[in-house]
């Protein structure tokens, strides 16, 4: 049974390269029974565009979300059969080979809208994702600029002391993003690089990704399946592979 008060985690996507972590983290959350309240960037706009082939518009978000969240990393159109219900909608969505998982919902915010709800502290939230997280995106949360609806909304994340992950997604990193990072640390943020292991025995992109993804989870203390996880065998992936 649901809370009467729905509190979503945040998932911030900006311009950087990297969008199939964050479709993966969205399908991680929402499996999970986790309500999403999702901010799309412009800059990543295009970057998705470049990446999958499809815009994201603010007019038919729903329609492109589910086409994201479908795709595979590898490309792969229809890897995924993923719902994207409302708020007020029903409480399952078909999980992947066409199965019913319990999942939560999804509400979007035009990021330019610096009057939503996210915008605001008494706003119910549980904390906040940015996945993928270019260093301009760093660089504005860690300053305080608040100049779309995704920096605010890390903003207000880390004033309100909620959960806050910086999936940063650039290499090489200069000496300024670097202080820009630690500052955000400092700030009681988790700087996590999307950086894949391979000790899980990844075969597949997506592999890689999702152990990304997972760790992100991790870090928000948010279940999932997403990887194998090191149990202190030396050679145990490849025995299972």
């Amino acid at each position: 049974m649901r809370n009467s008060v729905r509190r979503p985690w945040i998932v911030g996507v900006s311009g950087a390269s990297g969008t199939p972590y964050a479709a993966s983290v969205i399908r991680a959350l929402l499996a999970a029974g986790e309500d999403v309240d999702l901010v799309v960037s412009r800059a990543s706009r295009l970057t998705l565009l470049d990446e999958t082939g499809h815009p994201f518009r603010d007019a038919h978000w729903r329609e492109d979300l589910r086409r994201w969240l479908a795709r595979g990393a590898d490309g792969s159109p229809d890897a995924y059969d993923v719902a994207v219900p409302e708020p007020e909608g029903p409480e399952t969505e078909a999980g992947r080979d066409g199965g019913k998982v319990e999942g939560g919902t999804v509400r979007y915010w035009p990021a330019g809208d610096l009057a939503a709800g996210p915008s605001s502290g008494s706003y119910p939230a549980k904390g906040m994702i940015v996945v993928p997280a270019s260093t301009a995106a760093v660089a504005g949360i860690a300053l305080g600029l608040s100049k779309d609806l995704l920096q605010r909304t890390a903003s207000v994340t880390l004033k309100e002391r909620r959960p806050l992950v910086v999936a940063v997604r650039e290499t090489p990193l200069s000496g300024q993003t670097l202080r820009h990072l630690v500052t955000l640390d400092e700030a009681g943020a988790v700087v996590l690089p999307a950086s894949p292991a391979f000790y899980a025995g990844a075969a597949h992109i997506q592999e890689l990704v999702d152990f990304v993804a997972g760790r992100a989870l991790d870090a928000l203390g948010v279940p999932h399946d997403l990887y194998r996880r090191w149990e202190g065998e030396l050679g145990g992936a490849q025995r299972q592979s």
